[in-house]
Protein backbone atom coordinates (compact mmCIF):
# COMPACT_ATOMS: atom_id res chain seq x y z
CA UNK A 1 0.00 0.00 0.00
CA UNK A 2 1.77 3.39 -1.34
CA UNK A 3 5.28 1.75 -0.63
CA UNK A 4 4.79 2.62 3.15
CA UNK A 5 4.45 -0.73 4.83
CA UNK A 6 7.10 -3.86 4.03
CA UNK A 7 6.14 -6.98 3.80
CA UNK A 8 9.32 -8.53 4.36
CA UNK A 9 9.19 -11.36 6.51
CA UNK A 10 11.26 -11.56 9.90
CA UNK A 11 12.32 -15.11 11.40
CA UNK A 12 11.36 -13.72 15.14
CA UNK A 13 8.60 -11.48 16.83
CA UNK A 14 10.13 -11.57 20.14
CA UNK A 15 11.24 -8.08 21.67
CA UNK A 16 9.99 -6.28 18.32
CA UNK A 17 8.21 -3.97 20.02
CA UNK A 18 10.25 -2.61 22.93
CA UNK A 19 11.29 0.39 21.34
CA UNK A 20 7.47 1.93 21.94
CA UNK A 21 7.61 0.81 25.56
CA UNK A 22 4.28 1.35 26.78
CA UNK A 23 0.62 -0.06 25.75
CA UNK A 24 -1.45 2.81 26.13
CA UNK A 25 -4.98 0.82 24.80
CA UNK A 26 -5.54 -2.99 26.33
CA UNK A 27 -8.31 -4.71 27.51
CA UNK A 28 -6.89 -6.75 30.00
CA UNK A 29 -8.57 -6.34 33.21
CA UNK A 30 -10.73 -10.01 33.49
CA UNK A 31 -14.68 -9.92 33.07
CA UNK A 32 -15.72 -5.81 32.66
CA UNK A 33 -15.95 -5.58 29.92
CA UNK A 34 -15.59 -7.35 26.26
CA UNK A 35 -12.05 -7.80 26.44
CA UNK A 36 -9.92 -10.41 28.87
CA UNK A 37 -12.93 -13.08 30.00
CA UNK A 38 -11.23 -14.28 33.62
CA UNK A 39 -7.32 -14.51 35.42
CA UNK A 40 -6.37 -16.88 32.53
CA UNK A 41 -6.78 -14.97 30.12
CA UNK A 42 -5.30 -11.74 31.84
CA UNK A 43 -2.34 -13.38 31.85
CA UNK A 44 -2.10 -14.89 28.47
CA UNK A 45 -2.17 -11.94 27.24
CA UNK A 46 0.07 -9.75 29.46
CA UNK A 47 2.73 -12.33 28.90
CA UNK A 48 2.69 -12.36 24.98
CA UNK A 49 2.67 -8.57 25.09
CA UNK A 50 5.75 -8.69 27.39
CA UNK A 51 7.25 -11.05 24.86
CA UNK A 52 6.54 -8.48 22.22
CA UNK A 53 8.56 -5.99 24.43
CA UNK A 54 6.26 -3.79 26.11
CA UNK A 55 7.61 -2.76 29.65
CA UNK A 56 4.83 -0.98 30.84
CA UNK A 57 0.84 -1.64 30.10
CA UNK A 58 -1.84 0.72 30.19
CA UNK A 59 -5.39 -1.12 30.25
CA UNK A 60 -8.32 0.90 29.53
CA UNK A 61 -11.53 -0.98 29.68
CA UNK A 62 -14.81 0.68 28.59
CA UNK A 63 -16.46 2.80 30.13
CA UNK A 64 -19.98 2.97 28.41
CA UNK A 65 -23.55 2.87 30.34
CA UNK A 66 -25.61 0.92 28.34
CA UNK A 67 -22.78 -1.99 27.87
CA UNK A 68 -19.90 -1.75 30.54
CA UNK A 69 -21.50 0.55 33.04
CA UNK A 70 -17.95 0.51 34.83
CA UNK A 71 -16.78 3.14 37.19
CA UNK A 72 -13.62 4.24 38.69
CA UNK A 73 -14.14 2.13 41.72
CA UNK A 74 -14.78 -1.39 39.65
CA UNK A 75 -11.87 -0.26 37.61
CA UNK A 76 -9.44 0.54 40.81
CA UNK A 77 -10.65 -2.93 42.58
CA UNK A 78 -10.12 -5.51 39.15
CA UNK A 79 -6.95 -3.56 38.67
CA UNK A 80 -5.72 -4.53 42.19
CA UNK A 81 -7.47 -8.25 42.17
CA UNK A 82 -5.07 -8.36 38.61
CA UNK A 83 -2.20 -7.45 40.00
CA UNK A 84 -2.11 -9.42 43.43
CA UNK A 85 -2.60 -12.78 41.18
CA UNK A 86 0.20 -11.49 39.01
CA UNK A 87 2.51 -11.24 41.59
CA UNK A 88 1.27 -14.92 42.84
CA UNK A 89 2.43 -15.60 39.40
CA UNK A 90 5.57 -13.86 39.74
CA UNK A 91 4.81 -11.81 36.80
CA UNK A 92 6.63 -8.60 37.23
CA UNK A 93 5.59 -5.93 34.64
CA UNK A 94 3.95 -2.18 35.37
CA UNK A 95 0.66 -2.02 34.48
CA UNK A 96 -1.76 1.00 34.95
CA UNK A 97 -5.29 1.25 35.57
CA UNK A 98 -6.99 4.15 33.18
CA UNK A 99 -10.47 3.90 30.90
CA UNK A 100 -11.91 4.18 27.79
CA UNK A 101 -14.72 6.67 27.68
CA UNK A 102 -18.03 6.51 25.07
CA UNK A 103 -18.65 9.76 24.45
CA UNK A 104 -22.69 10.33 24.65
CA UNK A 105 -24.40 12.39 26.58
CA UNK A 106 -23.54 10.78 30.27
CA UNK A 107 -20.36 11.27 29.67
CA UNK A 108 -21.04 14.66 28.60
CA UNK A 109 -22.66 15.04 32.07
CA UNK A 110 -19.57 13.61 33.69
CA UNK A 111 -16.98 16.34 32.65
CA UNK A 112 -20.19 19.13 33.90
CA UNK A 113 -20.36 17.48 36.73
CA UNK A 114 -16.78 17.47 37.44
CA UNK A 115 -16.03 13.66 38.41
CA UNK A 116 -12.91 12.68 38.56
CA UNK A 117 -11.97 10.94 35.13
CA UNK A 118 -9.08 8.00 35.10
CA UNK A 119 -6.40 9.10 32.41
CA UNK A 120 -3.91 7.30 30.82
CA UNK A 121 -1.24 9.66 32.45
CA UNK A 122 -1.58 12.96 33.95
CA UNK A 123 -4.92 14.72 32.61
CA UNK A 124 -4.24 12.69 28.87
CA UNK A 125 -7.93 11.12 28.68
CA UNK A 126 -8.67 7.90 25.97
CA UNK A 127 -12.06 8.53 24.34
CA UNK A 128 -13.82 6.60 21.56
CA UNK A 129 -17.31 7.42 19.98
CA UNK A 130 -19.67 5.11 18.23
CA UNK A 131 -18.77 3.06 14.84
CA UNK A 132 -22.62 3.94 13.76
CA UNK A 133 -22.62 8.07 13.64
CA UNK A 134 -20.30 10.61 14.95
CA UNK A 135 -22.34 11.68 18.39
CA UNK A 136 -23.88 15.07 17.96
CA UNK A 137 -22.16 16.42 21.64
CA UNK A 138 -18.46 15.27 19.91
CA UNK A 139 -17.22 19.50 19.74
CA UNK A 140 -18.94 20.58 23.21
CA UNK A 141 -17.48 17.54 24.96
CA UNK A 142 -13.95 17.92 23.65
CA UNK A 143 -13.65 21.96 23.91
CA UNK A 144 -15.33 20.98 27.76
CA UNK A 145 -12.16 18.16 28.46
CA UNK A 146 -10.12 21.18 27.12
CA UNK A 147 -10.97 23.97 29.05
CA UNK A 148 -11.52 21.54 32.10
CA UNK A 149 -7.83 20.84 31.67
CA UNK A 150 -7.70 17.32 30.55
CA UNK A 151 -6.10 15.90 26.91
CA UNK A 152 -8.55 14.15 25.20
CA UNK A 153 -7.64 10.99 22.93
CA UNK A 154 -9.00 10.13 20.33
CA UNK A 155 -9.48 6.08 20.09
CA UNK A 156 -8.86 4.59 16.88
CA UNK A 157 -9.93 7.39 14.53
CA UNK A 158 -9.27 4.85 11.51
CA UNK A 159 -11.79 2.83 12.19
CA UNK A 160 -15.04 5.71 12.16
CA UNK A 161 -16.47 5.11 8.29
CA UNK A 162 -18.21 7.75 8.14
CA UNK A 163 -15.23 10.22 8.60
CA UNK A 164 -13.91 8.26 4.89
CA UNK A 165 -14.62 10.76 2.49
CA UNK A 166 -13.75 13.86 4.99
CA UNK A 167 -10.34 13.41 5.86
CA UNK A 168 -9.93 17.14 6.85
CA UNK A 169 -12.06 16.13 10.02
CA UNK A 170 -8.68 14.98 11.60
CA UNK A 171 -6.66 18.10 11.24
CA UNK A 172 -9.78 19.50 12.48
CA UNK A 173 -9.73 17.12 15.73
CA UNK A 174 -6.02 18.23 16.36
CA UNK A 175 -6.92 22.09 15.93
CA UNK A 176 -9.03 21.17 18.66
CA UNK A 177 -6.71 19.95 20.93
CA UNK A 178 -6.84 16.46 20.40
CA UNK A 179 -4.42 13.80 20.23
CA UNK A 180 -4.74 10.80 17.93
CA UNK A 181 -4.24 7.09 18.51
CA UNK A 182 -3.87 4.36 15.98
CA UNK A 183 -4.50 0.89 16.44
CA UNK A 184 -1.85 -1.06 15.12
CA UNK A 185 -3.92 -3.82 13.39
CA UNK A 186 -5.54 -1.56 11.06
CA UNK A 187 -2.08 -1.27 9.72
CA UNK A 188 -2.22 -4.57 8.72
CA UNK A 189 -5.66 -4.24 6.94
CA UNK A 190 -7.43 -6.36 10.56
CA UNK A 191 -10.26 -4.04 10.29
CA UNK A 192 -11.06 -3.65 6.47
CA UNK A 193 -9.01 -2.15 3.71
CA UNK A 194 -10.56 1.45 4.39
CA UNK A 195 -9.74 1.60 8.55
CA UNK A 196 -5.97 0.58 7.02
CA UNK A 197 -5.88 3.09 3.96
CA UNK A 198 -7.00 6.09 6.45
CA UNK A 199 -4.52 5.03 9.20
CA UNK A 200 -1.69 4.86 6.22
CA UNK A 201 -3.25 8.40 5.79
CA UNK A 202 -3.08 9.27 8.73
CA UNK A 203 0.96 7.93 8.96
CA UNK A 204 2.22 9.68 6.25
CA UNK A 205 0.79 13.18 7.17
CA UNK A 206 2.51 12.36 10.68
CA UNK A 207 -0.80 12.99 12.24
CA UNK A 208 -0.67 9.95 14.95
CA UNK A 209 0.28 10.52 18.86
CA UNK A 210 0.48 6.83 19.77
CA UNK A 211 -0.39 3.76 18.37
CA UNK A 212 -2.31 1.28 20.55
CA UNK A 213 -2.63 -2.91 20.54
CA UNK A 214 -6.41 -1.78 21.81
CA UNK A 215 -5.56 -6.07 22.46
CA UNK A 216 -8.78 -7.65 23.78
CA UNK A 217 -8.33 -11.78 23.04
CA UNK A 218 -5.95 -14.48 21.63
CA UNK A 219 -6.97 -13.62 17.98
CA UNK A 220 -5.49 -9.60 18.36
CA UNK A 221 -2.18 -11.13 19.95
CA UNK A 222 -1.54 -13.64 17.30
CA UNK A 223 -2.17 -10.64 14.69
CA UNK A 224 0.33 -8.71 16.95
CA UNK A 225 2.98 -11.32 16.62
CA UNK A 226 3.11 -11.34 12.79
CA UNK A 227 6.52 -10.47 10.79
CA UNK A 228 4.22 -8.32 8.76
CA UNK A 229 2.74 -5.76 11.98
CA UNK A 230 6.64 -5.90 13.19
CA UNK A 231 7.42 -4.37 10.14
CA UNK A 232 4.49 -1.95 9.95
CA UNK A 233 5.12 -0.53 12.99
CA UNK A 234 9.00 -0.11 12.61
CA UNK A 235 8.17 2.24 9.06
CA UNK A 236 5.36 4.14 10.96
CA UNK A 237 8.47 5.18 12.83
CA UNK A 238 9.70 7.02 9.79
CA UNK A 239 6.87 9.21 9.54
CA UNK A 240 5.21 10.35 12.77
CA UNK A 241 6.71 10.78 16.45
CA UNK A 242 4.79 8.39 18.59
CA UNK A 243 4.68 10.10 22.31
CA UNK A 244 3.92 5.66 23.52
CA UNK A 245 7.44 6.42 25.61
CA UNK A 246 6.83 9.03 27.21
CA UNK A 247 4.01 7.57 29.20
Amino acid sequence: MFGLFNKKQKPDWRGGLSHLKTDMHSHLLPGIDDGAIDLTTSVMLIKGLMDLGYSKLITTPHVYTDLFPNTRETILQTHQQLMAHLKDENIDIEINPAAEYFVDEVFAGRLQKGEELLPIKNNMVLIEISFVSPPRELNHVIFDMVTGGYQPILAHPERYSFYYHQKDIYEQFKHQGCLLQVNMLSLIGYYGRQAQDTAIYLAKNGMIDFVGTDIHHGRHLAELQSPAMLDAVHNLLRHCTLLNDTL
